[in-house]
């Protein structure tokens, strides 16, 4: 059994009060196809629910209503514990304009809860960084890049934070973040739907962790099951996931616990878009010193 998780326990969601299909800029989203608004607050307020039952703890930031995706809280901004304890976000810097207003409220909320902040690009000048992307493994942050996270933010957090950043390019339209294709179970287990990603960047990712759980395309689509968290040795997943993969995660000593998140599948997001680590901590053996950082990004094939 791999070590578990260190993060996974603190989340911040944006309860949704506003989310509907305004436009659209992923391949799920159709505005002839409207989420329920009623089913869909159910639906959220039961995912805070279980989240809470089984260990985590949520805090909620209000949506703003000229921004009905900022309830896909995952791309709010990157989470990180630093060693001295304080909280510190690094705040998206979202590809399309549709959703660069949740930033103006997400980052006071930040502050105000007591964490700094900084941008790697704000206000559509300079790099783009979507934290779904982005996930800390091993010693290191593993990064998507290619349809929204551009390859140039993957340097600039690693000379900010002062940490190393694995870069994966992103070739699939329907994954167009790493939160749809990654999801880290353990210190040793994870989730990896190499579909989603070029030949060399597959390979460097599954290269990475031990025992992948590895997903098709199919698996990783139909019900967003890499779309996940992990609290503790529970894996929250979204309902319906394939029965090949909870058997696996049951016979790795998981518990799944299953939601349905539907209407929110109709904005392209399930449970891990929907869901904020803000715990997040790297290898201890991973220093955080400004001007230390590096890039490791396998060629392109």
């Amino acid at each position: 059994m791999g070590t578990t998780l260190q993060w996974g326990r603190r989340y911040v969601m944006v309860r949704p009060e506003h989310f509907r299909v305004d436009y659209a800029i992923n391949p799920y989203m159709d505005l002839d196809n409207q989420p329920d608004p009623e089913l869909a607050m159910a639906q959220w307020v039961d995912l805070v629910s279980t989240i809470e039952r089984v260990g985590g703890t949520v805090e909620i930031v209000p949506q703003r209503a000229d921004s009905p995706d900022m309830v896909y809280a995952m791309n709010l901004g990157l989470g990180l514990l630093r060693p001295n304890g304080r909280s510190h976000v690094v705040m998206s810097h979202m590809r399309h304009a549709e959703r660069r207003k949740e930033g103006l409220s997400a980052q006071p909320w930040f502050e105000g809860s007591g964490r700094s902040t900084s941008y790697v690009g704000r206000d559509g000048v300079g790099a783009h960084l979507e934290a779904g992307d982005v996930f800390a493994w091993g010693d290191a942050l593993v990064a998507g890049y290619g349809p929204r996270t551009e390859e140039l933010a993957l340097k600039h957090l690693a000379g900010d934070l002062g940490v190393r950043v694995r870069g994966v390019r992103i070739t699939h339209p329907a994954m167009y973040h790493l939160d749809l294709a990654f999801c880290p179970l353990d210190d040793r287990r994870a989730m990896v739907a190499p579909g989603a990603l070029d030949h060399a960047s597959a390979s460097a990712l599954l290269g990475l962790v031990p025992e992948p759980l590895v997903l098709s395309d199919s698996e990783a689509l139909t019900t967003f099951c890499a779309n996940s968290i992990v609290v503790g040795r529970t894996v929250v997943m979204p309902a319906g996931s394939p029965e090949r993969v909870k058997a696996q995660l049951v016979e790795w000593d998981f518990e799944v616990v299953e939601v349905d998140v539907s209407e929110f599948h109709k904005g392209g997001g399930s449970i891990r878009c929907l869901t904020n680590p803000v715990d997040v901590m790297l290898d201890r053996d991973l220093p955080l010193v400004p001007g230390g950082g590096q890039v490791v990004i396998p060629p392109l094939s």
